[in-house]
């Protein structure tokens, strides 16, 4: 089962260190983040429609498709966005040894460049994290507040568009997905969420 908006309490049960809300400074910010890419059609969408609002966002990238889009990937950099790993092959770290989940990770490291890491499908051993936030450097591992649950084929847009819209405050992380199972949900309520976003003058934020 998937939370739209994560519990506290629940929070409890992950390991400690992991980031899931960004404090709140002296202007309000959202920071949307994007996973599964680089796709070669789907995130220029959503580069195409960040920079039509002027706004920034953080893709964690899987490691395979950096190799596949390397185009893609340059561009999300170009255009001044932040990312992070996403493992190389997608792997669920309950599922996944943890030297075998480490080794991924190092894997998809040596196509992208960055320190913070959201594990996929949000589930991480203690061991794994522990491993990726005692490393020198340390890691930083990004969760989420809102989940749009773009990813879901059983709700219609006007549904994921409402799960961030109920949801979302500043400080907010929020995870949408660049890829082709997302698609219908992400293509309509991406647009709507970035106006949201400029009408409550909230500014998008870099992880």
């Amino acid at each position: 089962m998937a939370f739209v908006k994560m519990p506290w309490y629940l929070k409890i049960l992950f390991p400690r260190g992991l980031t899931w809300k960004i404090p709140k400074g002296n202007k309000p910010t959202v920071y949307l983040t994007f996973d599964d890419g680089p796709h070669p059609t789907i995130t220029p969408f959503v580069l195409d429609r960040l920079q039509q609002h002027d706004a920034k966002a953080t893709f964690f990238c899987i490691g395979k498709n950096v190799v596949e889009h390397p185009e893609v990937y340059q561009r999300i950099l170009d255009e001044g966005h932040t990312v992070g790993n996403h493992t190389q092959n997608h792997k669920n770290g309950w599922k996944t040894d943890t030297d075998e989940y480490i080794r991924n990770i190092i894997e998809a490291a040596k196509h992208i460049d960055s320190k913070l890491f959201r594990p996929p499908y949000g589930r991480i051993k203690y061991p794994q994290a522990k491993f990726l936030l005692q490393a020198n450097p340390p890691w930083k591992i990004i969760m989420w507040g809102v989940l749009s649950e773009d990813y879901d084929q059983q709700i219609t847009p006007e549904q994921c568009l409402k799960n961030v819209l109920m949801h979302i405050e500043p400080g907010s992380i929020v995870v949408f997905h660049d890829s082709e199972k997302a698609w219908d949900r992400l293509s309509y309520a991406l647009p709507r969420v970035l106006q949201f976003c400029k009408e409550k003058n909230w500014t998008t934020g870099l992880l």
